[in-house]
């Protein structure tokens, strides 16, 4: 299955269902589902968002705790150059559906979307 290593707080806004865009410089014709890697790294400033955003204390340690692995999967339903989503920044945006965490799995990312390969898969 397809991965994308994002990170953190934007991982768990994802996969929470709260952010439904993910910016990139570059573009994808891929569509379907793919599973969200919260990258070891933190965007701090980003952070400070979440708390003003007031998702509480809980959902903060949650989203510090879990770096370095698949925290859980989304859709990608369209790539686009411009959306009125509060989230869009550009250029590219990946639109997102469907979003649905998963246990943790600990899992070392790669940059672009990257193949892993699942313990229930065949």
């Amino acid at each position: 299955m397809k991965a994308i290593s994002i990170r953190q707080p934007w991982a768990s806004l994802i996969v929470a269902g709260i952010k439904d865009i993910e910016n990139r410089s570059w573009s994808t014709a891929y569509r379907g589902k793919v599973l969200i890697h919260a990258s070891k790294k933190i965007d701090k400033k980003a952070m400070e968002l979440v708390t003003k955003m007031g998702l509480g204390p809980n959902f903060i340690k949650t989203m510090e705790q879990y770096t370095g692995g698949i925290i859980g999967e989304v859709e990608i339903v369209d790539c686009v150059k411009k959306s009125d989503s509060q989230w869009f920044e550009g250029p590219f945006g990946f639109v997102l559906k469907n979003a649905k965490p998963m246990e943790f799995l600990p899992l070392l990312g790669k940059l672009g979307l990257f193949e892993v390969r699942m313990p229930n898969e065949a």
